[in-house]
This record gives structure tokens, sequence and C-alpha cells, in this order.
């Protein structure tokens, strides 16, 4: 009998964040989206935001406006308000996820809830199909609790956002978030010291791994590359990532997407395909369409 392959997965690439700020003066680091990695078809951008001083969060994001894609923010400590222009409102709390589709367009605001203690979290910017640029705006919103998590193997534990992972007993673990467009694959990895784990990623996608704590090895054998907290390695060549954390254990980010390959007319909140339709969308703002 015929038996699938699978080959190593390896790191094409490390590219470490910059210093940025955004909204009202809210400090971050701009991971993609900046000049060492502009975009990794699907995502236009990533940002880390953590911190534990106020005046670095206080003034948040005031209103403005989006069109043509997805952000996706998961909170890991602090709260955040979202509110928008179509009577949507929400409350991110540690350990959710909001997933907004701006499709058409909409207006929002994300403020903090908080005036002291610790603010930290992600951001992330995911490009929608020509066909789907238009669509209504919704919403793909949960809880903590109902972010499912799995143990896929001894000292390692993962929260499912988006996509499958392998629960280690034969099963499988599913993600709360639907996108067909891109089939994202979106998981919170924590690997105590020393343990390795092996994930599959999904065949056509375009990968990455980003190290938020901790340090890990990415990859298996002669091409295993360590990669440091705070670094991103773009990921490539084969189906099985081999991920192993450092002497004091390591908590990854790791996303897939599978790539549009359409043509991407960009500035600021508006994302389309052509300048004509990028053109249109700051025409249809400035009118009240939105």
């Amino acid at each position: 009998m015929a038996t699938t392959r699978f080959d190593s997965t390896r790191v094409v690439r490390k590219v470490r964040g910059s210093a940025a700020s955004d909204g009202a003066g809210v400090k971050l680091t701009r991971v993609i989206g900046g000049p060492g990695l502009p975009d990794l078809d699907p995502f236009l951008l990533l940002d880390e935001f953590g911190t534990d001083r106020a005046e670095d969060y206080i003034a948040g994001f005031p209103e403005h406006p989006h069109r043509g894609f997805e952000t996706v923010t998961y909170m890991l400590d602090g709260r955040m308000r979202h509110r928008d222009n179509h009577g949507n409102e929400g409350l991110l709390v540690p350990g959710s996820v909001q997933w907004m589709t701006a499709g058409r367009g909409l207006v929002h605001s994300e403020m903090p809830e908080q005036e002291e203690g610790r603010m930290r979290g992600f951001q992330l910017w995911v490009n929608l199909p020509a066909k789907d640029k238009m669509t209504e705006p919704r919403y793909q919103e949960f809880a903590p609790e109902r972010i499912p998590r799995a143990r896929p193997a001894a000292g390692v534990e993962v929260r499912v956002v988006a996509g499958e992972l392998d629960a280690g007993d034969g099963g499988r673990v599913r993600g709360p978030i639907e996108q067909p467009a891109t089939s994202p694959l979106y998981l919170d990895a924590t690997l105590e010291a020393g343990v390795a784990w092996e994930h599959r990623l999904p065949e056509g996608h375009n990968a990455f791994a980003y190290v938020f704590e901790g340090e890990t090895t990415l990859g298996s054998g002669d091409e295993a590359r360590a990669v440091a907290s705070q670094e991103l390695a773009i990921l490539g060549g084969g189906d099985l990532l081999r991920i192993q954390a450092g002497t004091a254990g390591a908590r990854v980010l790791l996303i897939a997407g599978r790539p549009l390959r359409e043509p991407v007319a960009r500035h600021g909140p508006f994302v389309m395909n052509t300048r004509q339709e990028l053109m249109q969308a700051f025409v249809d703002f400035q009118e009240g369409r939105f």
C-alpha cells in the first residue's frame, strides 16, 4: 500500500520586527507589513503589542475605516472594547479572538478598557480575494473558553483558533474560525523546556512561525535552525514541521493560509486589487457609504 511522504519543513528566512506605532500612538512591534517583510500572501500585517506602561496603549485606536480584508485580534492580556458604525460592539478579554471581515467597509474603534496593567496581544491582517472584497462586514468573535485546547504530545499545549490539529489520540481538534477563501491555520503552541513536537502544515499554504516567548529550533537534521524570541520564521520546503523548545521552553504562533495570488492595491486601511478600486474606496468613505 502506498503511503504519503511528508518532507521536512525548513526555515526559508528569518525576520525580526521593528518598533512602530499606530492608532493614537499605541506602541507595537511590526513583524509583517514593514520594510523587512512587506507581506506574505495572504497575510498583509502582523503586529505584536505588549507593555505594562499605560501611556503606551491608553490612547487606543479611535475610529478608523477598513475595506477589502480581515483583521484578526488575539488578546493575551488586557481588555479591549470594539465598536463599529453598524452598531456592533464587543469586549476582547485575555485569551479571546475576534476575526473581523471588513468586506465592503466599516468604521470602527478599538479602545482599552483599563487604565493600568499589562496590555498584550497580536493583530493579523488577512487579505480577501477579489470576489469577497465587497461582501457585507461580519464578525467571528470567541471568548477564551470557546477556543479549544489540545495536548498533541507530552509537554505541549496548543490553542486552536483556526484550522485542524492532530490531538495525539487519533482524533482531530478544529478551531472555531471558518474562512474558505484562505483556509487559515492559526495555532498558539506552548512547549515545555526541551520538548519537541511535529505538526503537518496544510499543503500549498504559505506559513510562518513567530516565537514570542523563549526560543526554539525549527526543522530537522542539518536544516534545523535556531529561532529566538521575537523572530518570525518563514517556512517552506515540506509539510512536516518539527519544533523543539529551548531550555526555558517556548511559545509560538504557527500561522498558515492559502495564497490568493492576486494583484494588490493597498493604501493604509484599504486593500483592493486595482488602483481604481482603491480610489473608489476613498470616495465611498468620504461620502459616508461605509
